[in-house]
C-alpha cells in the first residue's frame, strides 16, 4: 500500500484498544476502584461511526464493567475484557462479525497490541505508542492516547469515504 489513506477505502470495522488509546493510559486508584477517563470527543466519533454503519469493536487487557458500560452505550457491538491474547480475540470476533483483515483499522498502543496490528488492513497507534508499535504502524496520530486520537482515525476513515460530516453528525 503506497498511503495507508488508500486502505481506508475498504474499512468497515474499527477495533481499539482501552488503556492508552481510548485513555491517556494513567489509572487512578480510588479505594477500592480504578478510575479512567475516556474522551467525548473520541466518544462521539465512535458513537458517529456506529449510526453511519461501521463496526465498533474493543479488545482491552483491562478489567472495567464501567468502561464496557459507557462504550455499550455509545453503541460499541462488543467489548471484550480481560483479553489474554488479544489475537485468538481477534480471530472470534472476525468468525462473529464476518469481516476480512483488510477491512479492519485497529488501534494500540503497547506490545499486546501488535499481533493483531500484523493482520489488519490498516494499524494505527497514539503518538505515545510503544517504540515497537510505533514501527509497526500504517499511521501515528499526532494525539495522545485518551486525547483525541481514535477521533482522528475514525474522522479520516469517514472523511476518505464521503461520510464525515453527514445529516446524521447533527443527531445524537
Amino acid at each position: 500500500m503506497t498511503s495507508y489513506k488508500e486502505g481506508l477505502n475498504s474499512i468497515t470495522t474499527f477495533i481499539f484498544d482501552v488503556d492508552g488509546v481510548l485513555t491517556n493510559g494513567d489509572i487512578t486508584l480510588y479505594k477500592d476502584e480504578v478510575v479512567r477517563t475516556i474522551n467525548s470527543r473520541d466518544g462521539y466519533a465512535i458513537q458517529y461511526a456506529v449510526k453511519m454503519g461501521f463496526t465498533v469493536l474493543i479488545i482491552t487487557g483491562g478489567n472495567s464493567e464501567e468502561v464496557k458500560t459507557r462504550l455499550s452505550n455509545i453503541g460499541v457491538q462488543e467489548v471484550i475484557l480481560n483479553a489474554k491474547n488479544k489475537l485468538e480475540e481477534y480471530e472470534i470476533l472476525k468468525e462473529k462479525y464476518q469481516f476480512e483483515d483488510k477491512n479492519v483499522v485497529y488501534m494500540g498502543d503497547d506490545i499486546p497490541d501488535y499481533q493483531v496490528m500484523q493482520r489488519v488492513g490498516v494499524s494505527t497507534c497514539p503518538q505515545d505508542a510503544a517504540v515497537e508499535i510505533k514501527a509497526l504502524s500504517d499511521y501515528q496520530s499526532p494525539f495522545l492516547g485518551g486525547r483525541h486520537c481514535v477521533r482522528d482515525v475514525i474522522e479520516q476513515t469517514l472523511r476518505v469515504q464521503g461520510k464525515w460530516f453527514s445529516e446524521k453528525a447533527f443527531e445524537w
